[in-house]
This record gives structure tokens, C-alpha cells and sequence, in this order.
């Protein structure tokens, strides 16, 4: 069987929240010798496990998963760090004859990755991000969204006027370059051919799983592990803690609301982030789309696609 291209073949398994990735990755790596290249901006974290929903054990071992616990939940992480981390995974992974398996649900990561991005590489500057989010707790987030707006009309245009992380961002890279970071940010072919498969279902049906995986992660101990991390001295500040499944407890943790209501808060803001994400995954017009709720279709349908990908055959 002759492979289809010398360029190496990279698979992105996309999808919103709790829609199944990981299960149909660990399959799909088993039936093709892969391994999986995590595209997720909080697994990146140790001690973050069960609000990440980060591969568990026994699911590690089924599959060789990379870029999981690299820093401490204190520690800066840039995009451009985790582009350089994952494309030398990925070159390492093709040098061993394996299949790099992209997985993950961070648009940012995965578009960095599927669209060649140019990234700034400024070092994180903690005085002018301090001061930048003293700025947006003493103004508001839209008074700092208009001073990105003055000086980076297309990067405001491109984040959420409430997406402070992102806007301090962009005006750190303004200010220490002197240059826009939309100027900065340039795309280029990546130097692999891909293949986009988006897991997807309905809305609501989407919604019901994200809320049993909420239970489920209540179950195991999350609000333990939250705790933790606040008695280990990592404040609601660090990007780690104002994360999805971790600051939707502060207020119960610092009694100003009642358990239940935290837990209720989270499946809110996940069904919103699970939304989010669909949105971005629309930017990859190349992506096919495999239902999530017909698991045994979705997985040979893949396994199709990865065949004709690599060796322009079905067969096999």
C-alpha cells in the first residue's frame, strides 16, 4: 500500500465540551499506531485534573497523550509556547512512525496549529499585565476593549469586548513591540497536509451530557481539588484559577453563595463556552462533520477517512 503524500499527515479531531473526543481519539490511535497531541489551554496545568476534564489514567495508558501537566498553575503559558511544544510533538511522533492525532476543543490552539500562524513571541510582562487589569477592574472590560479598539481596530474586531485575557494581550504585544499584534500575526501553509473531523451533536443533547459530566466531576472530587489549590496559595488572579470549572466556586468558597449554586453556575458557563467553541470550529471550512451520537458510525467513518487520507484508498 503506497501513502499518499511524503508531507506527513495530520489528524484534528475537533469538538465542543464532553462530546466524546477523547473516547473516539483513544480508538482511532489504537486502530492507526497514534498518539495524541492534546489541543486544550487548561490541561496544560498539574493539580488541575478533574475541572480540565484531563485524561484519566487508565485512559492515558490506552493512548500516548503529549503536552498534558507542563506548568504549574502560577506559571505563564503563551500560545506561541504551546505552537512550538505541539509542532515538535508532532515531528517527533511522524519521526517514529506514528500518526499525530490533534485533539482538543481551544480554538486558538487548534487554529495556530490547522492555519500556520505567526505568533508574536513577546514574554509575558506581569507590571503592564497588572496594571492593564487594574485598568479593567477600576474601568470596566469595554474601557480597555477601546483603548485595544484605538490602537488594533482588527484585533478588537476579532475578540469579545469581554474577553479581558485576550485584550491584555493583544495591547501587551502593541505596547512592547510598538506594533499591532493583527500586523504580527501571519499565517503560512504548515508543512503537513490535514484532515479536520468535527464531533458534533445537537444542542441539547449536548447540554444534558455536559451536565452529567459536571455531576460526575462533583462526584470525584472537585470541589476538593479546587480547595486545594486555593490552600496551595493559588490565587483567583493566575489565568488557572479564573478558568472554567475552578473560579464558578469562589463565591460558595468565600461564602457568598451556597453549593448548589455553584455547581448549577457551571454547567451555565459550560453550556456558553461549549457554544463559544462551535463558533470557532465553523473557521475550518475544510472540517467534515461525524455525529457524536451514533458512536460506531462516527469511529468507521473516521477510520474511512484516515485511510483515504494517508493512502488515497478506502481499502485496507
Amino acid at each position: 500500500m503506497n501513502v499518499k503524500s511524503e508531507q506527513p499527515l495530520l489528524i484534528a479531531l475537533v469538538g465542543a465540551t464532553a462530546v466524546g473526543k477523547t473516547a473516539l481519539a483513544i480508538e482511532l490511535a489504537r486502530r492507526f499506531q497514534g498518539e495524541i497531541i492534546s489541543a486544550d489551554s487548561r490541561q496544560i496545568y498539574r493539580k488541575m485534573d478533574i475541572g480540565t476534564a484531563k485524561p484519566t489514567d487508565a485512559e492515558q495508558a490506552a493512548a500516548r497523550h503529549h503536552l498534558l501537566d507542563l506548568v504549574e498553575p502560577d506559571e505563564a503559558f503563551s500560545l506561541a509556547t504551546y505552537q512550538e511544544h505541539a509542532q515538535q510533538t508532532l515531528i517527533d511522533i511522524v519521526a517514529r512512525g506514528r500518526l499525530p492525532l490533534l485533539v482538543g476543543g481551544t480554538g486558538q490552539y487548534l487554529a495556530a496549529m490547522l492555519e500556520g500562524w505567526s505568533i508574536p513571541k513577546v514574554a509575558p510582562q506581569p507590571e503592564l499585565r497588572t496594571q492593564l487589569l487594574q485598568q479593567a477592574e477600576n474601568d470596566g472590560a469595554p474601557a480597555l476593549y477601546a483603548q485595544l479598539a484605538a490602537v488594533d481596530p482588527q484585533a478588537a474586531a476579532r475578540i469579545e469586548p469581554t474577553n479581558v485575557r485576550r485584550i491584555i494581550r493583544a495591547l501587551e504585544v502593541y505596547y512592547v513591540t510598538g506594533q499591532p499584534i493583527s500586523a504580527q500575526q501571519r499565517r503560512q501553509t504548515p508543512p503537513y497536509r490535514m484532515l479536520t473531523l468535527h464531533l458534533s451533536m445537537p444542542r441539547a443533547d449536548l447540554y444534558q451530557r455536559i451536565d452529567a459530566r459536571v455531576e460526575a466531576m462533583m462526584t470525584r472530587g472537585l470541589l476538593g481539588e479546587v480547595q486545594s489549590l486555593q490552600e496551595q496559595g493559588y490565587g483567583w488572579h493566575l489565568p488557572a484559577l479564573s478558568s472554567l470549572g475552578y473560579v464558578q466556586f469562589r463565591p460558595y468558597l468565600e461564602g457568598n453563595s451556597n453549593l448548589e449554586d455553584s455547581v448549577q453556575r457551571l454547567k451555565y458557563d459550560t453550556h456558553a463556552f461549549a457554544r463559544r467553541q462551535e463558533t470557532w470550529f465553523r473557521r475550518f471550512s475544510d472540517r467534515i462533520m461525524l455525529d457524536a451520537q451514533q458512536q460506531a458510525n462516527a469511529q468507521q467513518q473516521a477510520e474511512s477517512l484516515i485511510i483515504e487520507a494517508a493512502y488515497g484508498s478506502t481499502a485496507g
